[in-house]
């Protein structure tokens, strides 16, 4: 299949780290997206999403899984498009329902979701409608315990969220907290192996179809933090220090400090694997880390995004 998102009848908007990638549905009876990004971004989804759509109204939200960075739009789509039904994996439904952000890991990590309700949930083994063909729901846990994932058999694609990119997949916030889950990564990343796919939609990055290169590079990543446990740790670290960074793009050092020493998720991390050095000395280590790798600048006192 030389152009699937021709025949499947979809968009991807790619979005960048701070708001996952939307997928848009724009033809067929019914139109959708999958993913709605982070809330700061909403005017920007709904923007994009109105030019995607071509004059249509938005009919369903799919949310492969329920990390800020991917449903943090619901609340505003909701807002402009008043029917439309939003579906989420069945893992949370309750959480959701009665709105704790605790379980729902916007207050440990330090981020925000605007409160939206779910008309559906997507159960592994079924199938969901999406544009003009139905697609396969499988359960991917790992990144997330609840995600899942998307796949079309007749083109052979797969809607992977975070649990395969192009170089790698997301944070494992299930190890980071004490419990295995390393272990769940490596078997979707089996499941994704079995399903063949030609084409990968991730959640973050470009569409890629050399689906075994990104297998073997996930996989390798994986080994290495099952090896070393710490290093994933710190990794995990690095990334929620980035993402609030993209978020406010530039924040004195103090802010940023102050920010983590709120953030209940760092305190998890310090505790577990790092209590062995003060707070401050580890924060200082992250910010080094993060600069040394240009994805951030530091100048005096202030702390710099860096693209």
């Amino acid at each position: 299949m030389n152009n699937p998102s021709a025949i499947l009848g979809y968009t991807v908007l790619e979005r960048g780290w701070l708001s996952s990638n939307n997928i848009v549905f724009a033809h067929g009876e019914r139109t959708a997206v999958v993913d709605t990004g982070y809330c700061t971004h909403a005017e920007q989804t709904r923007n994009l999403l109105r030019a995607a759509l071509h004059g249509r109204s938005l009919d369903t939200i799919v949310n492969t899984h329920l990390h800020s960075d991917h449903c943090g739009g619901n609340a505003s789509l909701l807002e402009e498009y008043p029917a439309v039904q939003i579906s989420i994996p069945p893992g949370h439904a309750d959480e959701v329902s009665r709105w704790d952000a605790k379980a729902l890991s916007y207050e440990p990590t330090g981020q925000a979701c605007p409160r939206f309700s779910h008309h559906d949930v997507l159960l592994r083994g079924t199938n969901i409608q999406l544009g003009t063909h139905s697609w396969e729901i499988h359960a991917a846990p790992g990144h997330d315990p609840h995600s899942v994932i998307l796949f079309e058999p007749q083109t052979r694609t797969l809607i992977s969220a975070d649990a395969l990119w192009e170089n790698g997949f997301g944070v494992v916030f299930q190890e980071l907290e004490g419990e295995h889950a390393f272990d769940e990564v490596a078997a979707t990343l089996d499941l994704i192996e079995r399903l063949s796919p030609l084409t990968v939609i991730p959640g973050h990055g470009a569409v890629f179809t050399d689906v075994d290169a990104a297998l073997s590079r996930a996989r390798s990543r994986l080994a290495k933090f099952v090896s070393d446990p710490v290093r994933h740790a710190h990794y995990g670290a690095k990334v929620l220090l980035k993402y609030k960074l993209l978020e406010l793009q530039h924040c004195s050092r103090d802010q940023l400090h102050h920010w983590t020493q709120q953030t209940p998720y760092f305190d998890i991390l310090h505790r577990r694997f790092f209590s062995d050095q003060p707070l401050e000395l580890w924060f200082e280590s992250l910010l080094i880390d993060l600069e040394r790798s240009q994805a951030l600048q530091v100048v005096d006192s202030m702390i710099i995004n860096r693209d």
